[in-house]
């Protein structure tokens, strides 16, 4: 419940870096920054709850990026695997192993995937977590598609709930001395950076040496130092079906053009399957983002495709941006998830680009630059491949997890609740039944009145 006292230290305080961008980016940054032990003084402040962007709303995968060694990109694909096993070690259980299935329909099929395994494993090197081999798909799932069906391919990834592994990020950077806000909107004009709270409507500024802008698909720096190109946003859509498969391992499926759609299992109770990704590029505002019907659409065909039996509808879907940068003739699917870090003229340091998987590589590489700027005659070692988060054991019962989110996670809306501190939102379909409960819970914490609590309730999709 420190929220208060967090903006009155933004308003009164002067700092050595402000970080704008409360998603994974901007959270490994601050963690990074507070753990150099340089003496900085550290705020981030998001104008949305955190996570409640494109870091919370992905393929809550921690993987390699199988898919990008058909484009040649070795570079990023052994850099996300190293990744990988960093974050298998210090995530505090957060990033778990997952085995995935590539079902084979042809013996070409199994020699292609095949050798794109065997070189996923040879890039993982020391950080492997087990090597692929040949499985009976039509064993392990009765219920495949069996015309052509030759084998099986299994291997090994890791998922995460991506919005928690984004708020213990925030929550440990606070708890090392940074100073966190949601909900505060900052701008810079000129040498002045313009704060809005946006719950309570009150203006301030805030005093900064250096600004980070990690805001991602929000970044006002547009132009990209290194070539002058421009962001791509390109959406990435998803949806949430009851149980598809019949085992606990991911299928990894991919299409006529190549692309790779994952059918992950899903939900607290292990009785969903997150169906994604898409690869779209998106023309309007990075505020109102969703899924469209030819997304809706192609991953449902690739559903019956795999599954011919399975004609369940979806239980409900998410989208999010992906920033990337803009290649000239790329199509949105192949362009490059490499990261750009620049800076604009007015000296604010951008990042943008890069893969969730990469970002505490992306945060290390920023804070390296950063504090070449700020204190050149000091080098200060990078500790986040070493210090593990300090992940508190999950509450049990309904009412335990509300006043966690409320309590120290932030929440200051049922939104923030229901698709941040849990996923509960893209989990069942909300009913007035069910979710009225837990918005009368939520308002007692934070002093709610009846208008307040129907405002919040009417906000949510029906």
């Amino acid at each position: 419940m420190n929220r208060e006292a967090n903006i009155a230290r933004l308003r009164n305080e002067t700092f050595d870096v402000l970080v704008i961008g409360g998603g994974i980016n901007g959270a490994g940054i601050a963690r990074d920054l507070v753990l150099r032990e340089a003496g900085l003084r550290v705020a981030l402040a998001e104008k949305n709850h955190f996570a409640s962007g494109t870091s919370g709303r992905n393929s809550q995968l921690i993987h390699g990026g199988l898919r990008y060694l058909k484009y040649l990109d070795f570079h990023l694909v052994r850099e996300a695997l190293r990744e990988r096993a960093t974050l298998l070690a210090i995530a505090g259980g957060l990033v778990q192993p997952l085995e995935f299935l590539i079902p084979c329909y042809s013996r070409a099929d199994r020699w292609i995937y095949g050798a794109g395994l065997t070189l996923y494993d040879m890039l993982a090197g020391k950080h492997g977590i087990g090597r692929h081999g040949i499985v009976d798909a039509a064993t392990l799932e009765p219920e495949l598609a069996r015309d052509g069906l030759r084998a099986g391919l299994r291997f090994l990834d890791c998922k995460v709930n991506s919005a928690r592994l984004v708020l213990e990020n925030v929550l440990d950077a606070e708890a090392r001395g940074a100073v966190v806000a949601n909900y505060v909107a900052a701008n810079i004009d000129g040498q002045t950076i313009e704060a809005v709270d946006a719950l309570s409507g009150e203006r301030f500024a805030i005093r900064a040496r250096k600004v980070v802008d990690a805001t991602g698909a929000w970044s006002r720096g547009t132009s990209i130092a290194s070539g002058g190109r421009a962001l791509r946003l390109v959406r990435g859509s998803h949806l949430i079906f009851p149980r598809i498969q019949r085992g606990n391992e991911a299928i990894a499926s991919f299409d006529e053009n190549g692309r790779i759609v994952f059918l992950i299992p899903w939900g607290e109770r292990n009785d969903l399957t997150l169906v994604g990704t898409t690869d779209v590029d998106h023309d309007g505002s990075p505020d109102h983002v969703h899924i469209s019907a030819a997304e809706t659409q192609y991953l449902t065909a690739i559903v019956h495709r795999l599954y011919p039996a399975f004609r369940e509808e979806p239980v409900s879907s998410y989208s999010a941006l992906r920033p990337l940068i803009a290649e000239a003739g790329r199509s949105a699917t192949a362009t490059s998830r490499e990261h750009t870090i620049w800076q604009t003229d007015d000296g604010v340091l951008h990042i943008a680009g890069g893969k969730y998987t990469t970002y505490r590589a992306m945060s290390e590489e920023l804070v390296d630059r950063l504090l070449r700027e700020m204190t050149p005659m000091r080098a200060w070692p990078c500790r986040t491949a070493t210090t593990p988060l300090q992940v508190p054991p999950p509450p049990q019962g309904t009412s335990q997890r509300v006043h966690r989110a409320v309590e120290r996670e932030y929440a200051r809306k049922l939104s923030d609740l229901l698709y941040v501190s849990t996923y509960w939102g893209y989990e069942r379909r909300i009913t007035p039944d069910w979710v009225r409960p837990l918005a009368r819970e939520m308002g007692a914490l934070l002093g709610w009145d009846g208008a307040r609590e129907e405002r919040e309730l009417s906000g949510l999709p029906q």
